[in-house]
C-alpha cells in the first residue's frame, strides 16, 4: 500500500514519463478512473489517490482542503509539476491549485466541473443529503446511479451497479465527513478570480449530465482566457466510465497538444 500524509495512492506507467494526477469526484476513490488508466498510462506517469475521508485514505476529516491533498501526494513523490485531471470535486481542487500554486501545474482537465455554485446541482446535493439523513446509507447509495449515469446505460449495467452498491454500502465513509465534503462543494466559488488564471485548461462536459449542467463548463471556457471547451454528447456525469473511448481521446488530444 502506497501512502503519503494519510492519503492512499496508486501509480501506473513509466516513472520517467510526465506526471499526471487523477482526482475523482464526491466518491473520492482512485478506482473511479479504472476505465481510463490504461490509455493514460501509455503516455504519462499516472497517480490516482483516494480523497481524505474516503476509501483507503485517512477517514478523519477535520476540514476539507482538496488542493492541499494533491500537493501532499506530489511532494511525497518529489513531483515539482504535473498535469491534473479533476472530476467535479477534483475539478474544484484543480482550479484552486491553478489559483494558489500555478507553478506546480502543467495542464488541467476539468471534467463536469464548475467555478461558481449552480442552482441545479445545489438542488441535487440537497436531495441526496435528504435521502441520506431521512432514509439512510443504502437509499443514498442506491440512488446514486440516477445522478451519475444515462438512463439507458444504467439499465444495461444494472447488475454491475447492484454489486458495486453492496461494496459501497459496506465501505461507506463517515456521514459527517461526507456532509462536510458536500458542503464544501455547494459553496465552492472561484468566479471572482477567472481573469487571473494562466494555466492551460480543458473544460470537458457531458451534454446529458444530470448533476452538473454543461453550462457550468461553458462558463469556465467563456471567462477563463486559457480554458478550452469540449462537449461529449452522451455519457452523463460519470462520462469517463460510460464512454471511456471518447473521454480518453479528448483528454489525450489536449494533454499531448
Amino acid at each position: 500500500m502506497s501512502e503519503a500524509a494519510g492519503l492512499y495512492f496508486e501509480q501506473y506507467g513509466e516513472r520517467d514519463a510526465p506526471p499526471l494526477i487523477l482526482s475523482s469526484g464526491l466518491g473520492g476513490s482512485a478506482s473511479y478512473w479504472a476505465p481510463n488508466i490504461p490509455a493514460l498510462a501509455e503516455h504519462f506517469r499516472v497517480i490516482a489517490y483516494d480523497h481524505r475521508g474516503t476509501g483507503r485514505s485517512d477517514r478523519a476529516l477535520p476540514h476539507v482542503d482538496l488542493s492541499a491533498d494533491v500537493l501532499a501526494v506530489m511532494d511525497a513523490l518529489t513531483i515539482e509539476r504535473a498535469h491534473v485531471i479533476g472530476h467535479a470535486a477534483g475539478a474544484a481542487a484543480a482550479l484552486t491549485l491553478a489559483f494558489d500554486t500555478p507553478q506546480r501545474l502543467d495542464r488541467l482537465v476539468l471534467v463536469n466541473g464548475w467555478g461558481r455554485p449552480d442552482p441545479h446541482f445545489i438542488r441535487c446535493f440537497d436531495a441526496r443529503l435528504a435521502l441520506l439523513r431521512n432514509s439512510g446509507i443504502e437509499a443514498y447509495v442506491r440512488a446514486q446511479p440516477i445522478f451519475l449515469y444515462p438512463a439507458e446505460w444504467s439499465s444495461q449495467h444494472s447488475a454491475v451497479l447492484d454489486r458495486e452498491a453492496e461494496h459501497q454500502i459496506a465501505d461507506f465513509p463517515a456521514i459527517e465527513a461526507l456532509e462536510r465534503r458536500i458542503d464544501f462543494l455547494r459553496r465552492f466559488d472561484i468566479s471572482n478570480n477567472f481573469e487571473s488564471f494562466e494555466t492551460p485548461m480543458l473544460a470537458l462536459a457531458a451534454a446529458d449530465d444530470m448533476l452538473v449542467p454543461a453550462s457550468c463548463s461553458r462558463t469556465l471556457a467563456k471567462h477563463i482566457a486559457t480554458c478550452e471547451f469540449a462537449l461529449m454528447e452522451w455519457g452523463g456525469h460519470a462520462c469517463n466510465i460510460t464512454d471511456p473511448a471518447t473521454f480518453n481521446r479528448l483528454v489525450l488530444e489536449f494533454l499531448r497538444s
